[in-house]
């Protein structure tokens, strides 16, 4: 039979893994907090690989601090391209309105 997926908070897992630097033991810790091994040890790395981005929540993906200004600036050039288009759009219609008005 399969095992529940356990759902752990973010300051949960944080605090599980400074104990287990503390103490030195993963496996007491995990022996501890009723959680496995390879759990404690993927937060561990994941800890070392993100620092304070790590744990993002379930759906979000964890960034380092340069990827996150990356999508940032991505996001705002997005739209400073949707806005370019809509102005470029007006001035294409204002412009045919008046070759209108001042052709009759």
């Amino acid at each position: 039979m399969r095992r529940k997926a356990k759902h752990y908070t973010l300051e949960f897992k944080q605090k599980a893994v400074e104990l287990s630097y503390a103490k030195g033991s993963v496996a007491q810790v995990c022996e501890d907090l009723d959680i496995l091994p390879a759990v404690l040890y993927r937060w561990r790395k994941e800890q070392k690989n993100y620092g304070k981005n790590s744990f993002p929540g379930r759906g979000n993906p964890k960034m380092t601090d340069q990827q996150k200004e990356i999508a940032r600036l991505k996001k705002q050039l997005k739209e400073a391209e949707l806005e370019r288009d809509i102005l470029k759009k007006a001035i294409g219609i204002f412009s045919a309105s008046d070759k209108k008005n001042t052709g009759s």
